[in-house]
């Protein structure tokens, strides 16, 4: 049986793997709580996994694999308890730090639309999804933050960050989601600068540029309104959101310098630059 360290360490492993700049990042955090940050990690990977990676499986057989792991979480947290190996710490993550179980409803309402719907209309649908795909892991993220103003002041901050990552990751991960079948920029916005030969291409051109540059702006008014939210946390905490607010930030400048090409290869930060900017805010 899976011991309640053994599900925190392999939580760890699964951020460190698939989450380098919030991997990372955590280690500002006091001890203490940075395994929690990487139990709800681990929630997510593992949902997002099953609905990605299960190979030649169906998307009625993902969907149904994604329902019985809900099921099994929310019938564990009622227990509080579990003996999955990614669940018992997850269950003690929320059951700890008091986190609603409806930011796991959302988070995996959203899970479930990546397998029916695979491109957005208008800006106001995208954020339907991120909902429950960003803005609630803010969410859950806050409680163990500790914010030093009432949760509700800072609540709004805390999903705005997460629509900004998730926003990033959209415009970073254009040519991957394009080979799942997906896209995450509005229909209207490709419309309106039309981009939709270039995006089909996968070539830059002047429309496409300008559809990037749109899309970048609106990223950094998340982050913005994002920033004013670091103020009501913790100097713990507040380093940890900092580190990856700004790595995280650093994508988008990335792009722009590639000439907004996001189809010949995925950028990234390296990670002496994570580590340089985690070490900084240590000191």
């Amino acid at each position: 049986m899976t011991s309640l360290e053994q599900s925190y360490e392999h939580c760890r492993r699964l951020n460190k793997r698939y989450g380098t700049t919030y991997y990372w990042s955590t280690y500002l955090l006091p001890r203490v709580k940075r395994h929690h940050v990487h139990a709800l990690y681990g929630f997510c990977r593992y949902a997002d996994d099953i609905v990605d990676d299960l190979g030649p499986a169906t998307a009625a057989e993902r969907g149904a694999a994604l329902n019985e792991f809900g099921d099994r979480f929310f019938a564990d947290l009622v227990a509080r308890r579990s003996d999955d190996p990614v669940l018992k710490a997850v269950v003690h993550t929320v059951v700890a730090f008091g986190i609603d179980p409806d930011c796991f409803a959302r988070f995996l309402r959203s899970m479930t639309m990546d397998l029916a719907v695979d491109h957005y209309e208008t800006f106001a649908d995208l954020l339907d999804y991120m909902d429950g795909s960003a803005a609630v892991i803010g969410e859950m993220m806050l409680p163990i933050l500790e914010p030093l103003a009432p949760a509700d002041e800072a609540l709004d901050r805390a999903r705005d960050l997460g629509i900004a990552f998730q926003l990033t990751n959209f415009l970073r991960d254009v040519a991957e989601d394009l080979d799942l079948g997906r896209v995450y920029l509005p229909q209207e916005d490709l419309r309106k600068f039309e981009a939709e030969p270039a995006l089909a291409a996968r070539r830059v051109t002047p429309e496409w540029r300008a559809l990037m540059r749109f899309e970048i702006d609106r990223a950094r008014e998340y982050y913005l309104s994002a920033d004013l939210g670091v103020a009501l946390l913790p100097p713990g905490s507040a380093r940890c959101i900092s580190a990856a607010r700004r790595l995280y930030s650093q994508i988008l400048d990335r792009i722009e310098a590639a000439d907004y090409d996001v189809f010949a290869r995925r950028v990234s930060v390296p990670t002496w630059r994570k580590l340089s900017v985690a070490a900084r805010l240590a000191l």
